[in-house]
């Protein structure tokens, strides 16, 4: 049985996000609308054709209460319907241009209200806001998916991100000590001190605005280009990332005439060593070392270009 506690935090979550989104309010986002109006005209602009069926079984609403709501819509010249080409006993609803018109209002005001919001927060808080969103979703909706994460260069701040996450994560996964996040200040520190963009580039991976994975390439002379801080969060994983990421430094370094890929990792890293492996990276050496705390084993690769 679900533990009371956990169901009145809930409880009281719900009760605090209708009052952040004014949901009660009579007048949804300062306009003669209430929020049941706002979401039936967005979900029929959203479409190009709806049936009323569709969207009473979407929206989860009475099909009666549902129809009042269309009947104004229709007075106010938001609204129109046209016979169904498939069926002709159904009407498909589409909005007006005076429709589209109040549909993007609603967009607008609403990203205002949010933008006013997250404003006042710290830098990395909205961040965090969103991925929890994301997270509440995923768990309790059995059909939200995840979008697609994006790959972009690095911005300002990245780079400190790129820091403090795989610090963060190789210290709980792998017990790693600080010697290991000095090591990655010290590698990060250098790319932007010395960055070549036309040799070099740093890629970041992204889903819902927050940061999920990061590789660089840096010119380590003679032809050769060097593969570093490769990095996939664990939520993210299985996604396939980390080879998309490896294959971009790939493409890139080939582009750029580089004769050569090297890069140095430890032996304890099961997936990004097989990555490299499917890659077609071949191993040069490796040597016992305790740089970062428990004694491990760190590797040279090498890929031909």
């Amino acid at each position: 049985m679900t533990d009371s506690a956990l169901i009145e935090a809930a409880r009281d979550f719900n009760r605090f996000y209708t009052n952040f989104l004014g949901v009660l309010n009579k007048a949804y986002l300062d306009t003669p609308f209430t929020l049941t109006d706002a979401r039936v005209l967005f979900e029929i602009g959203s479409h190009k054709g709806i049936s009323a069926t569709t969207l009473a079984s979407d929206l989860q609403l009475d099909p009666a209460y549902l129809s009042r709501i269309l009947k104004r819509f229709r007075a106010e010249d938001l609204i129109e319907t046209k016979a169904d080409d498939s069926d002709r006993r159904s009407q498909i609803i589409h909005v007006t241009d005076k429709g589209q018109l109040q549909f993007q209002e609603f967009g607008r005001r609403s990203n205002a209200q949010l933008a006013e919001r997250f404003e006042t927060l710290a830098d990395g808080e909205p961040q965090s806001v969103v991925g929890a969103m994301q997270t509440i979703r995923s768990l309790l909706d059995p059909k939200a998916k995840s979008p697609a994460p994006i790959i972009r260069a690095h911005r300002p701040g990245d780079i400190g991100w790129i820091v403090q996450s795989q610090a963060k994560a190789y210290t709980e996964e792998y017990g790693w000590d600080m010697r290991f996040e000095g090591l990655v200040a010290e590698v990060a520190g250098k790319f932007l001190a010395h960055f070549d963009p036309a040799m070099e580039y740093c890629w970041i991976a992204e889903r819902n605005g927050i940061s999920i994975g990061s590789i660089l390439i840096t010119n380590g002379g003679d032809g050769i280009a060097k593969l570093r801080l490769l990095y996939v969060d664990k939520a993210a994983r299985g996604l396939g990332l980390g080879k998309t990421l490896v294959n971009e430094c790939i493409r890139f370094a080939k582009a750029k005439g580089y004769r050569q890929i090297s890069l140095w990792t430890n032996d304890v890293l099961h997936p990004a060593r097989a990555i490299y492996v499917k890659a077609g990276f071949r191993l040069v050496s490796e040597e016992r070392h305790r740089m970062f705390g428990p004694e491990e084993n760190g590797q040279t690769w090498a890929l031909d270009l």
